[in-house]
This record gives C-alpha cells, sequence and structure tokens, in this order.
C-alpha cells in the first residue's frame, strides 16, 4: 500500500478547482462508469480517519501554489491572506512589523484565522506542528517567512476549531502546508518589477526530485531578495497631510507657503517654547531655524524682531501657535529623513528544504524533512530626542537666548535602524506502515530558531550626563558615562545643525551605538496515532483513530547588555525572557456511518473527537468535538459541527521578564485636570470623588513626564483559554458537476481570554471602583509627589497577561463555482465571499459592548473571484480581491466625521470605500520551459486615503487589506525549465 498522504489526480482538480467541499458520490461514481480506480482514502487536515476527501463535517479551503503564482503572490503569507478567512481582519505582515511592536519582531509575517490573531491558528506543515519562529521575547507563531512557496504543493485551511484533534492553539482553524514531490526537475527564476522603484522581488530556486522502487528525494533550495520600499519612493507615502475639509468642499489645512500646496505634518524638531514668550504667541509655539533663508526672504518676522521680551541667536523664527492657525503651515517638516524611512523592509531569505522516503519493508516506510531558512531584514527609520529627563531648559543656561521663557530643544536623528536575521531549521524523521487494514505513523519533530536583532539606540547614560550638564550650565570635565563607557562630550542642544541631524563624529560617538539581542525558541514533539475501521455497520465502516503528542517548548530572548541595563533611552526594557512548557496529551476519533442509501438521507455520518492534555504549567484541559454530514439527496448535503478548543499561554505571556515601555499622561491619567474634567462630564462623580481621595491637587493641570509602563509574564496564575466553536453548513452540487455551491455559518467564543492589563486599564479601573481604599488594582501603580513642578501624574504602572477577557466572532462563508469544458477550452470561475456578522471583545464582564465589524480592518464583506480559461498548455487567469466600506467614527467625540478647528466646522477621513484589486496572468509551457507573465493591481490603485489623526502612513491606510497597493502596479514573470 502507498502511505504518502497525497490526493488522487483527479481529486487535486475537483477540490482546487471548487475550493469548496462536495458531495463524495458525484466524482466517486463518474470515475466507477470511466473504469477508474476508485478514489483513494487519504488523510486530509481536520481527520486523523483515512477517507476520501469530500466526506467531511467541516469546511475546508484548499489552495493550489499553482494558483498563487498565477496571482503573482510570492510568499507563503499573501498566499494565505488571500483567504476569505483571513482577509477580514489586519494581519501581521513585514510592513506593519516596522515602527510597532509586534510579536515575532520586525520582519516577521504570521496569519490569524477569523481575525483571532497567530496564537489561536495553528500551523502545521505536512499534518505535524512547525515551530514558532522570530525575535525578541513575544515569540509564539510560526513566521510564514520560514519556508519557500516553491517548496509547497498546496495549503488546506481547516475553518474551524480543531483543538480535540490538534491540541492548543487551533481555536480559530487549523493550515495545513503540504510540501511538493515527485521526480520532477526544475530550474524557475522569479521577478517582480513595479513601476515605480522600489519593492522590487527577484527568486530564482532549484529543485530535484527522484523516485525509485524503495522510494523518494527531493530537495529544493531558495533564494528571494525583497527590495526596500521607502516612503520617498511613492507620493501617496511621502507627506501626511491633515485631510481636513470646510462646508464647501475646500480644504482647511494649514498651508505650506514653500510650496502653496498643504502642509506636511511630520515629525517635529526646533525648539519648543514656553512661559511668557508662548503667551506672547497665544500659547503652543515653537520656533524653526530659517535653513533654507526662505523665512528672512519673504518677510517673515523672527522672535527677536517681534519685541516678546524674548531673544534667540539669529535665524529662529515662530511657527506653529495659537494666535495665527496658519502659522503651522509654516514649519517645514519635510525632513530629507522622511524620504528613507522604511514601508516594506529589504528581506533576503535563503532556504533549503529537503523530503525523502524509504520503504524498509513491504510495510513500513521511513521518511524525513528537513528545512533550513535564513532570514535578514533590514530597515530604515528617525525619531526625535529631546531633553526629556530635564525637562524645559532656562534661557539664562543657553548661549544667545534670554528673557522670559524657557526652551524644549527637540533633535532628530536617522540613527534608528534595525537588522534581523532568524535562522529556523526543523528536522522530522519518522517511520509508517500497516498493520492488517489499520495504518500507523510515529514521528519526531525538533524546530529550532536562533534569532539575533540589532538596533540603534541611544545611550540613556550619555543623554542625562548631557542634559544635567546643559541645565546646569556646565560643560564636560572628563566624566565616563556608567554603561556605554563614553568620555563627556558637550551637546550644544539648541544648535541648529545639531538640531537637524548635522552633527561632529565626537557627539555621534558619545550620543549613540547599537545594541544586539538573540532569541532562540526550540520545540520538540513526539507524536503517534493509529488510525483504521473498528467494525462494519449497515451503513458502512466505522474508522477511527487514536494517538498521543508529547511535546516541549522553550524560549531564551536575551535583549542587549545597554537595554537589560535601562540603558535605551526612549525605547522599551526588558528582562531575559526564559522559560519551558512540556504538555502531554492523548486523542481519539471515531466515525460512524449511521444510514445510507434511504429515503431522506442518501448517507449519515458522525464523527467525534475528544482530547485530554496536561500541561506542566497549569494542569489538565479536556475538548471535544462532533460533526455531522448528511447528504440528503445527491448533490445536495448538510454539514455541522460543535466543539470546544483551548489555547495555551504562550511562554512569553507566562515568562516575559519586565518589558518596560512609556505612555502619555493624557492618555492615562484620569486625574488630570480632573475639575474641569468633572464640569464637563468627561469624569465621573466616583473618579472626581477618588480623585480627592488620593490627594491630587486640583491645579495639577499640566501634563508631566511620561508614564513608565511594566509588563511581565504571567506565570502562576494564567489558565487556558477555552472556546466553543460552532458551524453549520449547505452544500449543492449540480447534476452534471457543472456548478457548485456552499453557504457555511461559524460562530467562535472565547472565555477567560488572556490579554494584557495595561496602564489605562489598571488605572481607570482603580478610580472607578466604588471600594477605591481597597481596590487590588490600586496597588498597581504609584503617582508622583508634586514635587518637581507640581508633577502629580502617574509614575508607573505595573501590568502583566491575566485571564479576564471574552471575545466572539460570528460570521457566514460562501463559495460558487463553475466549471466546464468545450470544444475550444475550459473555464472555470469561482467566488469566495465571507460575510463577517460580529466580532466583538470585552476586557471586563462590565465593558461596554462593541462590534468591530465595519471598522477599519475589519470589513463587512470579503472575498476573491477567479476566472480562467484554459487551452492545452494554454491558460488566461483574472484575479479579483475585493474588500467592504469601513470606517472608524464612532471613536471620535462627535461619532461622526465632523470635529472643530480654528473656529470652522470642518470634515476628516477616517474610512475606506469599496476597494477591489484586479490581477491578470497568462501562461504556456513549450517543450519543458514554463512562462509566465502578469500585471498585478491593473488599475495602479493606491492605497485608501486618511486623515493623519487615522491609522495612517503618508495619509495611506496601514491596514493588511490594501497591501497590493503600498507598492503599486507592477509586471510579475516566471521562467520555469523541466529537466
Amino acid at each position: 500500500m502507498n502511505n504518502d498522504n497525497k490526493l488522487h489526480k483527479l481529486s487535486i482538480g475537483v477540490i482546487t478547482a471548487m475550493g469548496l467541499l462536495a458531495t463524495p458520490q458525484v466524482f466517486a461514481q463518474e470515475e466507477a462508469e470511466n473504469g477508474a480506480e476508485p478514489v483513494e482514502k487519504i488523510s486530509i487536515v481536520g481527520s486523523r480517519i483515512r477517507t476520501d476527501e469530500f466526506a467531511n463535517d467541516t469546511p475546508i479551503d484548499i489552495i493550489s501554489v499553482e494558483d498563487a503564482e498565477q496571482e503573482g503572490l510570492k510568499t507563503l503569507g499573501e498566499l494565505l491572506r488571500t483567504s476569505t478567512a483571513a482577509a477580514g481582519s489586519n494581519q501581521i505582515t513585514a510592513a506593519l512589523t516596522v515602527g510597532f511592536v509586534t510579536d515575532g519582531g520586525t520582519g516577521a509575517e504570521t496569519v490569524g484565522l477569523r481575525g483571532l490573531g497567530a496564537n489561536r491558528t495553528l500551523i502545521l506543515l505536512n499534518g505535524r506542528r512547525a515551530g514558532p519562529a522570530g525575535t525578541r521575547g513575544a515569540v509564539s507563531a510560526f513566521d510564514l517567512n520560514s519556508i519557500p512557496l516553491s517548496a509547497i504543493e498546496r495549503v488546506e485551511i481547516l475553518k474551524d476549531g480543531a483543538s480535540a484533534l490538534y491540541g492548543s492553539d487551533a481555536v480559530a482553524g487549523v493550515i495545513n502546508i503540504i510540501t511538493k514531490k515527485g521526480d520532477d526537475k526544475t530550474i524557475t527564476v522569479d521577478i517582480s518589477q513595479p513601476f515605480e522603484s522600489g519593492g522590487e522581488d527577484k527568486r530564482i530556486n532549484i529543485s530535484y526530485g527522484e523516485e525509485f522502487a524503495e522510494g523518494s528525494f527531493r530537495v529544493t533550495a531558495d533564494y528571494r531578495n525583497t527590495a526596500m520600499l521607502s516612503r520617498g519612493d511613492r507620493d501617496y507615502f511621502n507627506c501626511t497631510e491633515r485631510l481636513q475639509f470646510l462646508e464647501d468642499g475646500s480644504r482647511s489645512d494649514p498651508i505650506d507657503p514653500r510650496t502653496g500646496k498643504p502642509h506636511c505634518s511630520e515629525t517635529g524638531y526646533g525648539l519648543w517654547l514656553y512661559g511668557g514668550v508662548s503667551s506672547a504667541y497665544g500659547g503652543s509655539l515653537q520656533a524653526a531655524y530659517d535653513y533654507d533663508g526662505f523665512f528672512a526672504a519673504n518677510g517673515f518676522e523672527s522672535i527677536n524682531e517681534a519685541g516678546v521680551g524674548f531673544t534667540t541667536p539669529d535665524g529662529w523664527y515662530p511657527v506653529s501657535y495659537g494666535n495665527d492657525y496658519a502659522s503651522e503651515g509654516w514649519w517645514d517638516l519635510n525632513h530629507p529623513f522622511l524620504a528613507k524611512q522604511t514601508v516594506i523592509p529589504e528581506t533576503t531569505t535563503t532556504s533549503l528544504y529537503a523530503t525523502g522516503d524509504y520503504n524498509l519493508s513491504d510495510s513500513i516506510t521511513m521518511y524525513g524533512e528537513l528545512i533550513f531558512s535564513r532570514r535578514t531584514t533590514e530597515t530604515n527609520d528617525y525619531r526625535q530626542f529631546w531633553t526629556a529627563d530635564v525637562g524645559v531648559l532656562p534661557a539664562s543656561v543657553l548661549d544667545g537666548f534670554d528673557g522670559n521663557g524657557f526652551v524644549f530643544p527637540v533633535a532628530l536623528t536617522d540613527h534608528f535602524s534595525s537588522d534581523i536575521e532568524v535562522n529556523y531549521t526543523r528536522g522530522v524523521a519518522g517511520l509508517t506502515g500497516d498493520i492488517g487494514f489499520w495504518t500507523w505513523d510515529l514521528s519526531y519533530q525538533h524546530s529550532i530558531s536562533d534569532g539575533d536583532y540589532n538596533q540603534d539606540i541611544i545611550f540613556r547614560d550619555s543623554m542625562l550626563m548631557a542634559q544635567y550638564n546643559a541645565a546646569d550650565g556646565v560643560s564636560c570635565s572628563g566624566e565616563v558615562t556608567e554603561f556605554s563607557n563614553k568620555t563627556c562630550v558637550n551637546i550644544p542642544w539648541t544648535d541648529p545643525q545639531f538640531l537637524y541631524g548635522n552633527r561632529t563624529p565626537e557627539q555621534l560617538d558619545f550620543l549613540f551605538g547599537r545594541d544586539k539581542g538573540n532569541t532562540e525558541y526550540t520545540q520538540q514533539t513526539l507524536e503517534g496515532f493509529i488510525t483504521g475501521d473498528l467494525f462494519t455497520m449497515p451503513a458502512g465502516e466505522v474508522g477511527a483513530a487514536f494517538g498521543f503528542q508529547v511535546q516541549r517548548d522553550e524560549i531564551d530572548d536575551r535583549p542587549g547588555y545597554h537595554t537589560l541595563n535601562g540603558n535605551s533611552w526612549g525605547l522599551s526594557g526588558a528582562g531575559i525572557t526564559a522559560g519551558s512548557q512540556t504538555t502531554k496529551a492523548v486523542f481519539a476519533e471515531v466515525k460512524m456511518p449511521l444510514l445510507e442509501g434511504v429515503a431522506g438521507a442518501e448517507r449519515l455520518d458522525l464523527t467525534a473527537s475528544g482530547r485530554w492534555t496536561d500541561y506542566d504549567t497549569f494542569g489538565t484541559d479536556t475538548t471535544f468535538k462532533l460533526g455531522l454530514n448528511w447528504e440528503i439527496v445527491e448533490g445536495l448535503s448538510v454539514r455541522a459541527s460543535r466543539g470546544t478548543s483551548f489555547r495555551a499561554p504562550a511562554l512569553f505571556e507566562l515568562f516575559l521578564a519586565e518589558q518596560t515601555g512609556f505612555g502619555g499622561q493624557l492618555a492615562i491619567d484620569p486625574c488630570l485636570d480632573y475639575e474641569a474634567g468633572y464640569a464637563s462630564g468627561a469624569i465621573s462623580d466616583t473618579v472626581y470623588q477618588n480623585c480627592i481621595a488620593d490627594g491630587v491637587p486640583a491645579d495639577y493641570v499640566q501634563p508631566g513626564g511620561s508614564v513608565t509602563l511594566v509588563t511581565s509574564g504571567g506565570a502562576g496564575r494564567l489558565e487556558a483559554e477555552t472556546s466553543v466553536a460552532e458551524g453549520i453548513g449547505v452544500v449543492w452540487t449540480s447534476p452534471e458537476d457543472t456548478f457548485a455551491v456552499s453557504v457555511d455559518y461559524f460562530a467562535i467564543e472565547i472565555n477567560d481570554e488572556i490579554d494584557e492589563l495595561g496602564g489605562a486599564s489598571i488605572v481607570n479601573r482603580c478610580y472607578n471602583s466604588i471600594d477605591f481604599a481597597n481596590e487590588p488594582l490600586c496597588d498597581l501603580f504609584t503617582r508622583r509627589d508634586g514635587s518637581s513642578a507640581n508633577d502629580y501624574g502617574i509614575d508607573q504602572v505595573n501590568g502583566g497577561y491575566v485571564n479576564i477577557a471574552y471575545q466572539e466572532v460570528r460570521g457566514v462563508d460562501y463559495n460558487f463555482t463553475y466549471q466546464d469544458d468545450f470544444d475550444w477550452g475550459s473555464l472555470r470561475f469561482r467566488v469566495e465571499h465571507t460575510m463577517q456578522i460580529e466580532r466583538y471583545s470585552k476586557q471586563f464582564a462590565d465593558s461596554p459592548y462593541n462590534n468591530f465589524i465595519g471598522e477599519n480592518g475589519y470589513p463587512k464583506h470579503v472575498g476573491v473571484a477567479r476566472l480562467s480559461y484554459s487551452n492545452d498548455d494554454f491558460i488566461l487567469i483574472w484575479t479579483a480581491n475585493y474588500f467592504d466600506s469601513t470606517n472608524d467614527y464612532e471613536y471620535y467625540a462627535s461619532e461622526t466625521n465632523t470635529t472643530t478647528v480654528n473656529g470652522n466646522t470642518v470634515t476628516f477621513i477616517d474610512e475606506t470605500p469599496w476597494t477591489t484589486y484586479h490581477t491578470v496572468s497568462g501562461s504556456f509551457d513549450y517543450e519543458g520551459l514554463e512562462v509566465l507573465l502578469g500585471l498585478a493591481n491593473v488599475f495602479d490603485k493606491e492605497p485608501p486615503r486618511i486623515s493623519s489623526s487615522g491609522f495612517d502612513l503618508g495619509n495611506s491606510a496601514m491596514y493588511s487589506q490594501y497591501q497590493t497597493a503600498f507598492i503599486g502596479r507592477r509586471v510579475f514573470a516566471n521562467l520555469t525549465y523541466n529537466f
């Protein structure tokens, strides 16, 4: 018997073409009439029992890599994001890891089905767990960069909870990556060339396979490089405008007099001025230096010329002050650093994948897999730094400044780049065989992710030394910093060139450095199962599967020297995150044919599965699942399932070591200016009275320094999340097999969801407590005593991971397929559509209800339509990916797109329209040469534009649904030579 886990040739074509599950008898009957062999029994994701692939009680999408390549998709992540189960939520892509803290670190790509996150979607590689990969302490999911698309044959997506079979993480579903086998030998060159520079993609791979009497092997080597896309490469990323409009439709943005266009509202630099000089200009005063001579040449009045009782060195001009809204446009923030800021990082991936099997006897086969991949990711960025630790500087300590005012210098630096190298190795060794009519499998999997992360930093000890010297008005006298071991250098905080980013080598060496950390994640799994038929019932054979699994996970994240010592100024600090977890499980599955060939039930099957799991970190859990597949009449069937799932705490959720970050007082402290807040109705009477009881004075109205936010793991208190998944659907196939339709309703409910209890939640729950004196959350933060500049702000909040939240998702999946053969060729049309009904979460039981569906990043309707024509060796394909309109207006005070600016009612944009991206391609084979040529983003659609108040970059919406438009229109080509 052939034990390879592969589909019959006809089955592959049917499933790939349809993208949905039909009833089994239609296709099996056709084969029997044609004298073909019956459909081979196989194991498909969602069941351990070997059966024909259509007899399933849960919906499964199967996406072939051949189809993905025809659509110009270059990575596994891109392929998975075309599934409507993933397209309805914002996914972690390489672009979204730049400038944001994401699990897995910079450059990692993950996928989460149903919007429930990557931690709740299980990734399998050839039916076995694929260990996590990435950098930093929050590694918990498989990095989709770890295996090249060239090594993959297809991907099976089970869109239902499956912990009863697969254990933890299979809450939203399971993705099974099936690699290629066979004896073909190919060389492939693949390119993707945008019409504008930036974001180019090049790949070359060689695959060699052999089959012989006793076994087979296949080796694939792959090299891929994605060029960096920077903000300056695309106009729609290069300038963030306010995008505000008056009632007549004209723009209300302040105008940049240099260009005559709306002002670019980017990262500011220069001098923030306080005190009497600021009051003279109506408050909120900044000073910009006249670098290009524009102010002087065009008659602008300098601060020295204004006679406001405050003088500066020559060349400083007032901008962005309260008395004149137009002055906001005078501030030139289109700095050269902006154009170099990374949108999509430079990524190079080198991969080697090998698989093989050898028949030890007629009934036992030995097999193995090995993958090694190395990913390097590089980013460029820029940032501000300022005298945050000493605050404003009096004019008296600054050369050239005098009068009634204080100075707060803010500088820019492009010393904010990073580079990542992740080496991922995964090996599998196993035996499979037959004992009579039963098939058994025993395998061992070992994966290691070893990642180095290098980050440009500003030395905190150097910053403190430089700031205190400035505040005290003293110069360096040979002091040496504590951790960076740098000899003191005088820093000219108000020098225009220093603020702009032009610094001496001595200044650069004193202030700036680089920190290197390392993350190692190891996973080992021993797994075995046996499947076969228990006995025969009148309606058929009762199939069963029994198995066990032992798994050990270990994480060891060691941040760099300066991060560990809190010497990275303005960035999160972290300790060593290290820990392990051992899991033991047994599982069983039974499939019973209840009825066959009776009125109203051509076939009725019941599937039941259960799993007992023991975790050494928190205890045991039991899950179950029941499924029903009812073929009412030939071609029409109903399927339903209900099961429980769980997710064990990820290692970083257990062992994260006091990661620190920073937050603003306005976002966290309800006692800031609480008198005004109470008068306006912004805070309740409870909060008002508790602020008084806590000793916060009513004149605490000006926010002080930032809040230190500490996040720690929850080892010893965390339990597993539990969930219930339900689904019911109907499948119809036309008698001639031309049309097929499926409709499936799904609902997933998660209890005791693990969530980070952060600063704002802790502080607000404390001050909203009716038992304020005994509220335990009030013990998790400290408040300053007002001894410095009347600063009574929150000093530090100690948060962490706890089981507190609840989440629920509901929706409907629709699939339609038409396929037919004609004398002039074959046509295939397929639509996959998901309607999301509800997705909401509550951090606390009394948290307000909020349905995320329809908000930005969560379109109600998503889908993909594919039309293909084929004739012999020639194929034409058109694909359209579409996303419903969304908006986030409910989060604004007016709950509309209106606000008041400069005394005028204006409208802004925080919505995305219905968006469709089109791709066309054609391919042909000629004497062993396969040629593919296509055009992606045919109509060169740009990302939706939103105002600067939203989740945007240069007014481009940064949600993963629109990543096709980040690069713009592009040509893609693929040449494969078979030798």
